[in-house]
């Protein structure tokens, strides 16, 4: 993952990320289980084209578009993949000391490639997702506090 891969989409690609995100996401509601036969027309082609898409990469593929549709960039990463600090922190959106704090602390596992920290991306996903958890579980706490009290959350 190199920051140079991402782009951000340009107006007229999130406004056809948009366009397909309208007749994808219903489909994708519909039978989510079960692999997806699509018709499609690759760009520059006029013959039409049948292909069966795994559910699972077609989830991905319908969340894709739904980032370009509001502009936002997007990497496709293995989760065996190995990140420098930087590229981790950019992952978690934190600054890199932040993150050199985490691996000091060993809160997410990293290996020393000669002086320099590799983190994999699933141990990345893995703090993430503990991390959501738990600010979720005190935004509840708060929430239900609040509402103990009368606060109007």
């Amino acid at each position: 993952m190199t920051s140079s891969a991402m782009k951000v989409p340009s107006t007229e690609d999130a406004r056809a990320a948009r366009a397909a995100l309208e007749i994808l996401d219903p489909l994708l509601r519909s039978r989510k289980r079960r692999s997806k036969t699509l018709q499609m027309r690759p760009e520059g082609t006029a013959a039409e084209q049948s292909v069966t898409i795994p559910s699972e990469a077609f989830e991905l593929f319908v969340q894709i578009l739904a980032q370009m549709a509001n502009g936002n960039p997007v990497a496709i990463v293995p989760v065996h993949a190995e990140l420098t600090t930087q590229q981790a922190a950019e992952m978690l959106n934190v600054s890199r000391p932040y993150l050199v704090g985490l691996l000091d602390e060993k809160v997410i596992p990293y290996r020393m490639v000669g002086s320099h920290r590799r983190v994999r991306v699933a141990d990345l996903l893995t703090y993430k997702q503990k991390d959501d958890a738990e600010r979720q579980g005190v935004a509840d706490d708060l929430a239900a506090e609040a509402q103990k009290h009368g606060s109007g959350y």
